[in-house]
């Protein structure tokens, strides 16, 4: 359904996005951010669902700058090269990948409103994204690693926030979470009986049901505040 186009940011860098096109009229715009993994087969289908459900759906590759051309699974091997990647584009000097995204928003806003969705690290820049990036409606970080620690909980949101964590995620404490709740009660949190990674179906953390349920309640979310 998608295909990779090129996005320029604001410091005249091209980053290419996956960019799935909805059959009708786009309900607005989701831009879909990756885990560790690239913009890989998993993150190129859920940037499809959206599509499916009437959106202009962006993933922008978001390492990039680091290193072109990411796409790998979930083995240990995978994991380190991907969590190795992550850290070098965290190291990035200001704004870094947070240009990226902005770039992809805009290529959305030709759809209408503009949502962000992100996984994992994705989440994490997700939460950063609503917090100063110009353009969002809506955001749903999912598991977002980073997302309770002190300097994340001090961001305010500047658009309305969902937020899906798994009770059963070692990278996120759970008491880190309901401390994140208390800091945002203008965030809706919900907690699944699930680990890291439940959404992800090539995951052996997969959880159907929660990502079901999350799937849910996201796109019930973005049809409020997006379209």
């Amino acid at each position: 359904m998608g295909q990779f186009t090129d996005l320029r940011s604001a410091d005249g860098t091209t980053i290419p996005a996956y960019v799935a096109q909805p059959s009708g009229k786009a309900r607005g715009g989701i831009v879909v951010v990756q885990e560790i993994f690239g913009v890989n087969s998993h993150i190129r289908s859920v940037a499809d669902g959206y599509a499916k459900d009437g959106y202009l759906a962006v993933a922008p590759a978001t390492f990039h700058r680091v290193k072109p051309g990411v796409e790998i699974g979930y083995g240990d091997e995978d994991m380190k090269a991907g969590f190795a990647l992550k850290t070098a584009v965290e190291a990035l000097p200001s704004p870094g990948v947070m240009q990226d995204l902005q770039a992809a928003i805009d290529h959305a806003a030709q759809a209408g409103k503009v949502g962000i969705v992100g996984f994992c690290w994705g989440g994490l820049l997700t939460w950063r994204a609503a917090c100063t990036l110009n353009g969002l409606s809506a955001a749903v970080p999912y598991y977002g690693g980073g997302v309770t620690t002190p300097d994340e909980v001090a961001r305010a949101p500047k658009c309305p926030v969902l937020a899906h964590f798994g009770d059963q995620d070692h990278w996120i404490p759970l008491d880190s979470v309901e401390a994140f709740r208390k800091a945002h009660p203008e965030v809706e949190v919900h907690v699944y009986h699930a680990n890291h990674g439940f959404n992800c179906d090539q995951r052996g953390s997969y959880n159907a049901d929660a990502a079901k349920l999350a799937r849910e309640r996201t796109l019930a979310f973005f049809g409020k505040h997006v379209g």
